[in-house]
């Protein structure tokens, strides 16, 4: 197998991973609870991040540039998982 093909597996592997947790969770207690369509998101960020990682790792052969481009999605993986959970940016600021 590829090197490749094993990164790739492995993304999905754990991605499927992080996903199991809060479904995990969920039996447990009720301070998780998330709808199918939180999963959906989840899944949709987390993989699609994972991918567009791939693709730069697999195609971008100057470290400068997959440093650089690797950090971007990383940030904006974060800054819409913090967006979608608190609602950071859509909440006026007290006294506004």
């Amino acid at each position: 197998m590829k090197p490749s093909n094993k990164r790739l597996i492995g993304i999905l592997l754990f991605v499927t991973i992080l996903l199991a947790i809060p479904l995990i969770a969920m039996q447990f207690s009720n301070e998780v609870n998330w709808t199918l369509s939180d999963f959906v998101v989840a899944a949709t960020l987390l993989f699609g991040a994972g991918l567009l990682l791939e693709l730069v790792l697999r195609h971008l052969k100057k470290p400068k540039n997959r440093i650089l481009l690797v950090a971007i999605i990383i940030v904006l993986l974060l800054i819409i998982w913090i967006e979608l959970a608190v609602g950071i940016f859509g909440t006026p600021l007290a006294g506004s």
